[in-house]
């Protein structure tokens, strides 16, 4: 399953917020999720803590949670494996 992210880097607590807030692309209008993290946009920290929080929002483990595209944009693509 492949899901869109929106990055809250630098927040007070780690949190998911799933849809309904959308995104217009190209493609159309995508819903995503809205994921904040306390760790700092600094050497990929956030984008390890928000693979930590999908794993733990979805119950999977962390290596199936794969970031596809976005390393260094707020706006993110994941694929979460197995569901």
């Amino acid at each position: 399953m492949r899901i869109f992210v929106k990055a809250k880097s630098g927040s007070k607590e780690n949190k998911v917020v799933p849809p309904p807030l959308k995104l217009i692309s190209e493609a159309g209008v995508e819903e995503y999720f809205t994921v904040f993290v306390k760790d700092p946009p600094v050497q990929g920290r956030a984008n390890d803590a928000i693979i930590k929080q999908l794993a733990k929002h979805f119950s999977v483990s962390i290596s199936q949670v794969r970031l596809l595209r976005g390393t260094s944009s707020k706006i993110k693509v994941f694929e979460i494996i197995g569901l």
